[in-house]
């Protein structure tokens, strides 16, 4: 065996000490859900992306084909746009024979609501706190 390469049968270091790799935080719920609502709001942060929503809202499932139509995007930017909708799990896939049919997921966006509803709230609590000490 050459000195370059390396010997397969060793262990990683911490592990031939007795030492096991320290392992990443879990995170807790309420940080899980932050950041499933800044995913969410990414993919919203698109126009072409909403308009693909509303029209998947409207219309029930539709193939690609059905949203390209009418649109002045090409059927690879229409499935770029549907993978990170996709990926925020906002619209899921559905195979229909060799076709695949998009659908809304109303969830996440449902869960925007919520949490935007959650700052609003705090939001006018904070400041009802800040006129009442204005005027005291």
């Amino acid at each position: 065996m050459s000195p370059r390469t390396p010997n397969r049968t060793t262990q990683p270091r911490a592990a031939a000490r007795g030492k096991s790799r320290a392992r990443a935080p879990q995170a807790a719920p309420a940080r899980r859900s932050e950041t499933r609502t800044a995913a969410t709001l990414a993919a919203l942060g698109d126009r072409t992306r909403l308009s693909l929503l509303a029209r998947l809202g409207r219309g029930g499932p539709c193939s690609i084909s059905q949203l390209t139509h009418g649109s002045h995007l090409t059927r690879q930017a229409i499935t770029k746009h549907l993978r990170v909708l996709e990926r925020a799990k906002i619209v899921r896939s559905v195979r229909s024979g060799r076709h695949s049919l998009f659908e809304l997921d109303p969830r996440p966006v449902h869960d925007l609501r919520d949490y935007l509803d959650r700052v609003s709230a705090e939001w006018d609590n904070a400041l009802l706190r800040l006129k009442s000490f204005v005027e005291s």
